[in-house]
C-alpha cells in the first residue's frame, strides 16, 4: 500500500505513515475524523466476556488519539453449522453493552461463515477539538505514563491451556473489559505530546513506533511497570505466546537491556488485548496527569520511565 495513490489525500491527517493507532481524516468543517478497525478469535470461553473484550479494544485506539467514538460497524466470522446462535447472540450482547455504556451507536455490520469464530468492530469517532494525539509527538524531558497492567497475552494463553488461576483470570478481565475513555479524557485534559494503546505488539514494540515517530529514546525502569500479579510466574513457568516470542525477538536490537533478566523482558513483549495507554507527557504536568487518570478511575496508572534524546533505542534500567 505504501504510496498508492489511495493512501494519499491533503486532508489525511494520520494515514499509514507513521503506524499510529487509528486514521484521522480532516472533514470540509475542519473537525477531525477518526477510523480504526480491529477483530479477534475468542481469547476467554465466556462469549458474553469476549464480545465485551472486543468491542472495548476496538473502542481503544479512537481513545488513544484523544477521539470520542460516535458509531461502529460489527463484524462477525462464524462456524455455523458447528457453534449454536445462542452463543453468537452472548458475544453480540457483550459487545452491544459496551458499545451501550461508551455512547457508540452500532449502525450495521457484516457477517460470514468461517470455521473459526472471529468477532469486533469498525468504530468511527470525532475530534471535538484540536489536533490529535498521535505517537508522533513525544519530546525529550517527557515522562512516560502507563494506565494499565500488562500481562494479559500471557493470561490469554494461560486459559486456553486450562492453567489459568480464578483470581488472575478474572483480574485480568477486569482490565481487558475496563474501557480507555477516562484515559483519554484525562491525556487531553494534561496536554499530552504523544499516545498509544498496548495491544498486539507489547509494551516494547509499541514504544518503538513512538520513537521512531518522534525521533527520540526512551528510558523504561522495568520495576516501575505494572504487571499482573501471577504473570511472571506463569512465564516462568513455560507459558508465554508466540506472539510475544515474535515481539520480543523483533525489538531485541532497539534494546539495551542491561542487568533486567529474561523473564522481565518477556512480560515487558507481551503481545496484550485491550490494553492500557502509554502516555507521553511534559514532566511538568505528569502530575496533573496522574491526578486527572486517578480521577478518572484508571485501573492502574504508573510512571514508567522518560523519553530521551538521540537514537530511537530503548534502555532499560
Amino acid at each position: 500500500m505504501a504510496g498508492h495513490p489511495a493512501t494519499i489525500s491533503p486532508d489525511l491527517v494520520v494515514g499509514f505513515a507513521t503506524a499510529d493507532d487509528a486514521g484521522v481524516f480532516r472533514l470540509p468543517s475542519g473537525e477531525h475524523l477518526v477510523q480504526t478497525v480491529d477483530f479477534f478469535t475468542p481469547i476467554v470461553d465466556d462469549p458474553y466476556l469476549w464480545g465485551e473484550i472486543a468491542a472495548v479494544n476496538a473502542l481503544s485506539d479512537v481513545y488513544a488519539m484523544g477521539g470520542t467514538p460516535l458509531t461502529a460497524l460489527q463484524l462477525v466470522c462464524w462456524p455455523r453449522e458447528q457453534l449454536p446462535f445462542s452463543e453468537l447472540g452472548e458475544v453480540i450482547r457483550g459487545g452491544a453493552d459496551v458499545m451501550a455504556k461508551s455512547g457508540t451507536t452500532i449502525i450495521g455490520g457484516h457477517s460470514i461463515d468461517d470455521p473459526e469464530p472471529k468477532y469486533g468492530f469498525a468504530v468511527t469517532g470525532l475530534l471535538e477539538s484540536g489536533a490529535p494525539v498521535t505517537n508522533a509527538g513525544a519530546l525529550p524531558g517527557d515522562l512516560l505514563v502507563l494506565t494499565k497492567p500488562l500481562g494479559t497475552g500471557v493470561v490469554s494463553t494461560a486459559i486456553k491451556r486450562g492453567v489459568c488461576p480464578d483470581a488472575l483470570r478474572q483480574a485480568a478481565v477486569d482490565v481487558m473489559t475496563n474501557l480507555n475513555s477516562g484515559a483519554a479524557i484525562a491525556m487531553v485534559e494534561a496536554g499530552a505530546h504523544s499516545a498509544t494503546d498496548i495491544t498486539g505488539f507489547g509494551l516494547l514494540g509499541h514504544l518503538s513506533e513512538v520513537l521512531a515517530a518522534s525521533g527520540v529514546g526512551a528510558t523504561i525502569h522495568a520495576a516501575q511497570v505494572p504487571v499482573l500479579s501471577g504473570v511472571r510466574d506463569l512465564v516462568d513457568g513455560g507459558v508465554y505466546p508466540g506472539g510475544s516470542t515474535r515481539n520480543l525477538a523483533a525489538v531485541r536490537p532497539l534494546l539495551d537491556a542491561g542487568e533486567v533478566d529474561e523473564t522481565t523482558l518477556r512480560v515487558l513483549a507481551d503481545a496484550q488485548t485491550s490494553g492500557g495507554l502509554l502516555i507521553s507527557v511534559a514532566s511538568d504536568r505528569a502530575g496533573a496527569l496522574v491526578s486527572a487518570l486517578a480521577r478518572e478511575g484508571t485501573p492502574s496508572t504508573a510512571v514508567i520511565g522518560e523519553i530521551t534524546m538521540g537514537e530511537s533505542r530503548i534502555r532499560l534500567g
